[in-house]
């Protein structure tokens, strides 16, 4: 049946790809600079204080542009800035000149009160932001959060219409890279004022300052960005569109991607070796992980510790990654991935961690016994939220098949869903057990390690760890400076959680891409937003079959 769908989808994507193929406004047409590319999910917000998943962060960045973006190199350098912060004696106090031909894409100046309304907007209860811990780092950014200070003792202040003054709790070594990120854009008072609660839930209810606008989103079906004709650098920009699709099952990508129909698309495991010789065939491993949350209040059985370990130690990651992902994910026994920071010493910091769960049938059987005495019961049945794709199906039934395999009197049931469901859920703390990821938002471990605090709106298992509180939070303070110490600490955090095991790491993300090979310039990060596309063009001069220059 599944096979006859998905058949059919295919069918009715191609009929309207060939209907539209000589119209220019056709999601589909190739005619002039367009980038088209397939995407597994929708995104759910341009309004870049509420963005909390990655689709909207990548679309957000090519639409929004702050301080700082991320060059090849995953290295901050100056947006709408003139140049990197300059710093005071102690490093908490940063002033920074913004240039004075960035532009609104209704024409209005990017000023510095842009940046100081969107900040607060962040930091102010009554936005609700869940991604208003990532300025904890501003002076006095929890206070205002919580309620303590008012919105305008925020560290930030416009010393003229084209000047910034950023106070900090303490020199932050990565902070640069922090100030690219998405929740540190601007945004135009005026317009954020016109619409609201409503501002940036529809296309047209945002105004943009990066090098594309968004002129169409069509919920669960299509994104439409333009060049901004207003941006301050056009000059380089060289795409005139940029095209997504929405699409959830991966085989009607490839079929689309056939036809010349788009430029980009994942390629679904079972397709994986169909297209691997094909010069458009390409794998990366991303700095996302993947994990099992377990939430300790929904479903009171999560207090208990072995019953987690077990879960955790039970399922064969291996297999997983090389036959039902088969996309260049990789094995994942810990939180932090591969990739994101380095220790004082060039050593990538994920690789001195060290984790108990790996996978062992035999100590998730002695764990699930131990459970068992001292949860006094035989039985534990629990839900997984997963997303409502194919693929998150087949990898359901996998995570399915080897807990109940393996730990005899647990039953998993799998609820499919929406993904912008499955997170609001994850953020309203409203289910049992949930397949999440992490991408890392700047270098350093703390992007990932800083969520599971107690309080933290991404910590939503009801884990808490008062040791590994103050780990972090000597790490975020008093060792900033002290990078040895510093580095230790971190380690410390990351195996004191991974021996709690309120999450059960699975696997660090991979992904297999069908990409035109006339598409250039395309750069791919491991933190922060997941492209950018400023300097993409599409090279007609290459052949797209063989990815070599035409005769």
């Amino acid at each position: 049946m599944r096979k006859w769908i998905t058949l059919i989808a295919i069918f009715i994507i191609s009929l309207s790809t060939l209907s539209g193929c000589s119209n220019s406004k056709s999601l589909y047409s190739d005619e002039g600079q367009v980038f088209r590319k397939v995407i597994p999910q929708d995104m759910t917000t341009l309004d870049t204080t509420l963005i909390t998943e990655a689709v909207s962060g990548d679309i957000a960045g090519q639409a929004f542009e702050g301080l700082y973006t991320m060059d090849k190199h995953d290295k901050a350098e100056p947006a709408v800035a003139t140049s990197l912060p300059k710093k005071s004696n102690d490093g908490k106090t940063l002033t920074i000149n913004l240039r004075k031909d960035a532009k609104w894409s209704n024409g209005d100046p990017v000023t510095a009160n842009d940046f100081v309304f969107a900040w607060r907007k962040v930091v102010d209860p009554k936005t609700g932001s869940e991604f208003a811990y990532i300025m904890s780092d501003i002076k006095n950014a929890d206070q205002v959060n919580a309620g303590k200070k008012p919105v305008k003792d925020l560290g930030i202040k416009a010393l003229n219409k084209y000047k910034l003054q950023v106070k900090l709790e303490r020199p932050v070594p990565y902070i640069n890279e922090l100030l690219a990120l998405n929740t540190f854009d601007p945004q135009n008072e005026k317009v954020a004022k016109k619409y609201g609660k409503a501002y940036g839930t529809t296309a047209d209810k945002a105004v943009y300052n990066g090098p594309f606008k968004v002129v169409n989103w069509q919920v669960e079906d299509k994104i439409q960005l333009v060049k901004n004709k207003d941006y301050w650098d056009k000059k380089h920009v060289k795409l005139d569109k940029v095209q997504y699709k929405v699409l959830k099952d991966g085989q009607a990508g490839t079929s689309l991607y056939e036809t010349n129909s788009v430029d980009d698309t994942l390629v679904s495991s079972e397709q994986a070796d169909k297209y691997k010789d094909s010069p458009s065939f390409n794998k990366r491993l991303t700095a996302g992980t993947f994990f099992i949350k377990m939430n300790q209040k929904n479903k009171p059985e999560f207090k208990n510790k072995n019953l987690r370990k077990a879960i955790a130690k039970s399922i064969d990651k291996e297999t997983y990654v090389n036959s039902t992902l088969n996309n260049g994910s990789t094995v994942s026994n810990k939180f932090t991935a591969t990739g994101t920071a380095k220790t004082p010493e060039g050593k990538d910091f994920a690789s001195t961690v060290k984790s108990p769960l790996n996978f062992d049938k035999k100590d998730a059987k002695n764990n699930w016994k131990k459970a068992q005495k001292e949860l006094g019961k035989k039985n534990v049945t629990f839900t997984l939220n997963v997303k409502d794709t194919p693929g998150a199906k087949i990898s359901a039934e996998y995570i399915k098949s080897q807990i109940e395999n393996n730990l005899p009197g647990v039953e998993m049931k799998v609820k499919q869903m929406p993904f912008k469901q499955k997170t609001n859920l994850e953020l309203a703390g409203d289910f049992e057990a949930t397949y999440s990821g992490w991408v890392p938002d700047y270098p350093d471990p703390t992007a990932f390690l800083q969520i599971m605090t107690t309080g933290n709106p991404q910590n939503n298992t009801d884990w808490s760890n008062k040791e590994y509180d103050k780990l972090i939070k000597d790490a975020n303070g008093k060792l900033l400076q002290n990078e040895d110490e510093r580095n230790a600490t971190l380690q410390k955090a990351e195996e004191i959680l991974l021996n709690d095991a309120p999450v059960a790491p699975i696997y660090q993300k991979g992904e297999a891409h069908l990409t035109n090979p006339q598409v250039k310039g395309l750069v791919y990060h491991k933190v922060g937003p997941d492209t950018t596309l400023k300097d993409v063009y599409i090279d007609k001069s290459i052949d797209r079959e063989t990815g070599k220059k035409k005769k």
